[in-house]
């Protein structure tokens, strides 16, 4: 996943971000999945579950304002998540 995101991300932002921090900000991303209850809610009749990217972006934030990993703006973060969820996107049901 990290490599997958790091690929896709904006080219100054590759230069930016380590690798350390893209787990931390998946960490954080599976977090929130975990516990908003985003995924505990009926999926469309298309089976797609509608989550706000804008949500965890601001979840991020604040937890690593936390952390003192706040280094990071809104925009970037979102790209991370951005890229999480292509990421899934991407897999077959095979692959689950």
């Amino acid at each position: 996943i990290v490599e997958y995101i790091k690929t896709h991300l904006p080219s100054e932002l590759q230069e930016k971000i380590t690798e350390d921090e893209l787990y931390y900000f998946l960490d954080l991303i599976f977090e929130y999945y975990a516990t908003s209850g985003c995924l505990d809610v009926e999926p469309d009749e298309e089976g797609y579950i509608n989550i706000d990217q804008e949500e965890i972006v601001e979840f991020l934030l604040t937890e690593a304002k936390k952390d003192n990993m706040d280094n990071f703006s809104a925009e970037d973060l979102l790209f991370v998540v951005q890229g999480e969820m292509e990421y899934g996107n991407s897999l077959t049901d095979d692959e689950f």
